[in-house]
Order: structure tokens, then sequence, then C-alpha cells
């Protein structure tokens, strides 16, 4: 399964457009991760729990798109575009859905 973010896929036309789909995933930061980010907010620098939590709900969400375009026969997914959000009080709560249009090359 090839997953780009680009409209087309060099050297492969396209010959069926499957139609759009995508991937959501919503994902908790938990009370440990907050007071490690709270502390490297203030201090400066890269927060790692953070950063591992956001790598995950990104792969959580390209893997359900990937599984959706099987679904629907797709070899290949092109046109990705991968948006974060924060929910929940205190923006507690990381979402990730990930777009894009399925299609047979």
């Amino acid at each position: 399964m090839i997953l780009t973010t680009t409209n087309s896929i060099e050297g492969h036309p396209v010959k069926e457009y499957k139609g759009i789909i995508t991937g959501e995933t919503i994902i908790g930061a938990n009370f440990i991760k907050d007071i490690k980010a709270s502390i490297t907010d203030f201090f400066g620098g890269r927060s790692k729990s953070y950063e591992k939590v956001l790598i995950e709900a990104k792969e959580t969400a390209l893997k359900e798109l990937e599984e959706r375009a099987v679904q629907i026969g797709a070899n290949a997914v092109i046109g990705i575009d991968i948006d974060y959000e924060t929910l929940g009080a205190g923006g507690s709560m990381l979402m990730v859905s990930v777009s894009g249009t399925a299609i047979i090359i």
C-alpha cells in the first residue's frame, strides 16, 4: 500500500478513483506526562513524552486509513492530509485525523 501526501505517484497512473477515506484516533495524555511536559515547558526543550503520544496517534490514524483503503479495494492513497486537534478539559486529549483519496494504480 502506497500512502502519500502528493496528488500522484510518479510512474503509476491512476486506474480508478475509489473515493475519499479517513482515519481518526483520539488519545489521552496521562497525568505523569502532563507533569513532565509542564517541567519541560518551564525550563525549555522538547517534550519526549508528548512527542511519543503524537507519533503513536498519527501512526494509528494512518493505519486506520490504510485498513479502510484495503476494505474498498484500493492499493494506494494519495493527497493525504494530517490534522491535529486538542479536545477535552484543558486540551488533555489529542485527536489526529487523516484523509486522502483511495485509488487503484
